[in-house]
């Protein structure tokens, strides 16, 4: 039954944000909730933008460069982004990742996702 207050994210239609990086999404006024799922290899290039974001990851191990720092986060790690700063990274093993972005990102929200009330 349908709740504007219960999602179960396995029921959001994945959407390939960037190649292999594949996103369920929850969208709401003051962030993007973004649940990855991203293979063994795959490689997000370099980039930057305006949200701050909190990159966790869940399951397996992905190598993360944040400003030149690189660190190997492992299930329970958090990687805090600022705004504007250079970050990529590469999946080392498969990966689950959960991506927290503020403000909410709208060009994902125009990907697909939920969008919540505000």
């Amino acid at each position: 039954m349908p709740s504007a207050f219960f999602h179960h994210v396995h029921s959001i239609e994945p959407v390939e944000v960037a190649p292999g990086f594949y996103s369920r999404m929850l969208h709401m006024g003051a962030a993007t909730l973004n649940f990855i799922t991203v293979a063994a290899g795959n490689t997000v290039p370099m980039h930057q933008h305006v949200h701050t974001q909190q990159s966790i990851v869940l399951e397996g191990r992905f190598s993360m460069t944040v400003e030149g720092e690189t660190q190997e986060l492992v299930p329970g790690m958090v990687c805090t982004i600022p705004s504007q700063a250079r970050h990529g990274g590469t999946a080392l093993t498969d990966c689950k990742l959960l991506d927290i972005f503020e403000p909410m990102r709208e060009e994902y929200a125009s990907l697909g996702g939920i969008r919540l009330a505000e």
